[in-house]
C-alpha cells in the first residue's frame, strides 16, 4: 500500500493531496503546532484522511521516523532555517527508508538571483541575491547529494510566485491591499497552485531526477495581473506607485524580491515530464478563480 509523507503540510502540499491523494492508501505529514495537527486530523485534506505530526525543526519525533519507513513518496516543502531541518534530523532515515521510491523537493526560482530581466532556465547559473535564497540553494544541493547516496531520485521543483484559491490578486484588490508597483525593467513569473500539484504528481509518477522550473508561460511586471484582476471585478485598479516610494514601507523579504528580475523558462518541465498547464498565464488562472470565488472577492 503506497504511503505519501509530506514534510510541511502547507498551501502547495495541501492542494496536491486534495487532487492526487487518491493515489495513496496512507497520507502523513508534518506541521509546526499541535493546533494545526489537531485541525488536519479532524478535518482531513480534500476529503482524504491525513495523519499530522508536529515537527518544528528542533528534534526528531520518533513517530515521524516510523512513518518514513512506510513511505513510497516523499514531498518536502518545509523551508530551511540556517540549514535544512529535515536533513538535519532525518537524512539517515530517509536514505534507509525501504519503500521510498521518489523524493520531490519544493524550492524557488529565487536561487537564480538577478539576471536583469533576461531569460533563465535550469542550465543558467544559480547566483542567489538574498540570504534566504542562498540557504535555499544550499538545501537543494544537499538533497541532490542525498539522492545518489540513497539510490533514490530527487526532483527539485523551483517554483515562481504562487497564487490560487484564497491567495490571489482578486482578493487583494477586493480588500484594498493590492498595490501596483512601478519599477523599470522589473519582471516576475508566477504559477497557479493547481499547476504545482500537476508538476509534483508528474515528478512522482515518473520518478523524476534533477531540477525543473515550475513557472507560467508569461512573465510580466508586478502590476499587470493586479490590473487584470481589477478589470474582472469591474473596479478601478489601484494607482501605480513608484518603487522608490513603495520601498519605504516594504518588509526586508519584499525588498529582496524586487532586487531580482528575470524571465524563467519552463520548457524542461513540459518536455521531460509532459506537464500541460491548466493556467499557462495569469489570465486563465485569474478568470478561473473569478468564476469560482468572484462573489467572495466582490
Amino acid at each position: 500500500m503506497p504511503t505519501l509523507f509530506c514534510f510541511g503540510l502547507g498551501y502547495s502540499a495541501q492542494h496536491y493531496i486534495a487532487e492526487f491523494g487518491r493515489r495513496f492508501d496512507r497520507i502523513a505529514g508534518t506541521v509546526t503546532t499541535r493546533e494545526k495537527a489537531a485541525a488536519i486530523a479532524g478535518a482531513g485534506i480534500g476529503g482524504h484522511k491525513v495523519e499530522a505530526f508536529v515537527f518544528d525543526g528542533a528534534a526528531a519525533p520518533p513517530e515521524v521516523t516510523a512513518a518514513l519507513m512506510d513511505a513510497a513518496a516523499l514531498l518536502v516543502s518545509a523551508p530551511p532555517d540556517d540549514a535544512d531541518p529535515v536533513l538535519r534530523h532525518f537524512s539517515g532515515a530517509i536514505a534507509g527508508a525501504p519503500q521510498l521510491q521518489s523524493i520531490v523537493y519544493l524550492s524557488t526560482v529565487g536561487v537564480y538571483g538577478d539576471h536583469g530581466g533576461a531569460w533563465v532556465d535550469e542550465a543558467s547559473p544559480a547566483a542567489p541575491v538574498s540570504e534566504r535564497s542562498r540557504v535555499r540553494l544550499a538545501a537543494e544541493q544537499e538533497w541532490q547529494a542525498l539522492g545518489p547516496r540513497a539510490d533514490k531520485p530527487v526532483a527539485v521543483l523551483r517554483l515562481s510566485g504562487i497564487y490560487g484559491p484564497g491567495q490571489n490578486a482578486l482578493i487583494q484588490v477586493a480588500r484594498g491591499s493590492a498595490r501596483r508597483i512601478d519599477k523599470a525593467g522589473q519582471i516576475f513569473n508566477r504559477i497557479h497552485v493547481e499547476d504545482i500539484a500537476q508538476a509534483i504528481d508528474a515528478a512522482f509518477t515518473q520518478r523524476a531526477d534533477g531540477v525543473f522550473n515550475v513557472t507560467d508561460d508569461e512573465p510580466t511586471p508586478q502590476g499587470v495581473p493586479v490590473a487584470f484582476a481589477a478589470d474582472l471585478l469591474a473596479v478601478a485598479p489601484p494607482p501605480e506607485i513608484p518603487f522608490a516610494e513603495a520601498a519605504k514601507s516594504m518588509s526586508p523579504m519584499a525588498l529582496s524580491f524586487y532586487a531580482e528580475s528575470k524571465r524563467v523558462r519552463n520548457d524542461k518541465l513540459k518536455r521531460e515530464l509532459g506537464v500541460h498547464f491548466r493556467y499557462p498565464t495569469y489570465r486563465e488562472g485569474l478568470r478561473a478563480l473569478f468564476a469560482r470565488e468572484g462573489s467572495i472577492a466582490r
